[in-house]
């Protein structure tokens, strides 16, 4: 006699061809509870039609709009409760809160999210002997940030200066301001932050417990990267596009080098002519990786005539790396010491 398993309660896939009623019943109770908050959130006064309404606004003007989400979060506890309501139900069930993040200790859930508005749930899961963050990270836009639970941490802010210039596209690494951090102080459940993200960050540290907290975050399309510093030097350490759209591409390029697909050098040669310098740059070094000789014409016209100065002088440089190198005599004659493709 066969012993059951314990992995039978799991809904079953055996036939694809037939409906099996628990799998049903999960899909149907997760979809109305879809459809109820998306027409709680389309109607006037609904969270999506505020975002909306707001779309296009500075982000100062749209966080103080939508303010009033993140001091009231009653609504969002009682959508908590009922998407556990529903995993206790069943614990198969798919409750429409997207997670986000996934860290060994960090994530949170998307709540809601129109165009660049965007609203999370964040959660810091305390980890005994964690380090303090080492690196500060500054993205263009503003956010607002209410903190539910604490954890005893301590929180530290860190500030950078940016010119009108640099925040119209004329940032360079060269002349980048040094990133100044404040002394930490401990940080209190129930305080909320107001950012200029692009100039301002925090980190959190030395928690004794979980952290909990709701951003509220406005982050346009913007000619200014995203910057990391190290905070023991104030120096910046990397710079990455500020465009969602390119971040997602930067990463299938990436997967596209790692799988050696030398057919894709297309999509390479597309993102190299993208308006965004820093986009660009992390293209054409994913290609040279690739394919160095599909590489190099691209390199040579962005070492000319890349309109930002540090990417000219990168594929400049880059460019050295790929010439043949120099001739050497030996014996009378004349040899290559390293010689690429056929003979």
């Amino acid at each position: 006699m066969a012993t059951a398993s314990r992995h039978d309660h799991f809904p079953s896939r055996a036939d694809p061809g037939r409906a099996d009623p628990r799998r049903e019943r999960i899909r149907r109770a997760a979809a109305r509870l879809n459809a109820r908050w998306r027409g709680e959130d389309g109607r006037p006064g609904g969270l999506h039609a505020a975002m909306a309404a707001v779309a296009h606004e500075p982000p100062t003007v749209a966080i103080a709009a939508l303010a009033p989400w993140l001091a009231d979060s009653d609504w969002l506890a009682r959508r908590l409760g009922e998407a556990a309501a529903l995993l206790a139900a069943d614990p198969f069930a798919s409750p429409p809160l997207r997670p986000i993040g996934g860290g060994e200790s960090a994530g949170g859930l998307l709540v809601a999210e129109h165009g660049a508005v965007r609203l999370t749930l964040q959660f810091e899961g305390f980890e005994r002997g964690a380090r303090s963050p080492a690196i500060a990270r500054f993205v263009p836009g503003g956010a607002a940030i209410r903190f539910l639970a604490a954890g005893g941490a301590s929180i530290r802010r860190h500030r950078v200066a940016v010119s009108a210039a640099e925040e119209e596209g004329a940032f360079t690494a060269a002349a980048a301001s040094r990133c100044r951090s404040e002394a930490a102080r401990p940080l209190v459940a129930g305080e909320e932050l107001i950012l200029d993200t692009a100039r301002e960050s925090f980190t959190l540290a030395d928690a004794t417990g979980d952290i909990l907290f709701l951003e509220l975050a406005v982050q346009p399309p913007s000619p200014l990267p995203v910057r990391a510093y190290d905070l023991a030097s104030g120096r910046l350490v990397h710079l990455s596009s500020a465009r969602r759209d390119a971040s997602f591409r930067q990463m299938g390029l990436g997967l596209l080098r790692a799988f050696g697909r030398r057919d894709a050098v297309p999509l390479f040669a597309a993102e190299i002519e993208s308006g965004d310098f820093a986009a660009r740059w992390a293209a054409m070094r994913e290609l040279v990786a690739l394919d160095p000789i599909a590489a190099r014409p691209h390199l040579v016209r962005m070492a000319a005539s890349d309109p930002h100065p540090e990417v000219r002088r990168a594929a400049s440089a880059t460019l050295a790396l790929l010439e043949p190198p120099p001739l050497q005599r030996r014996n009378g004659e004349t040899c290559e010491l390293v010689r690429e493709g056929p003979p």
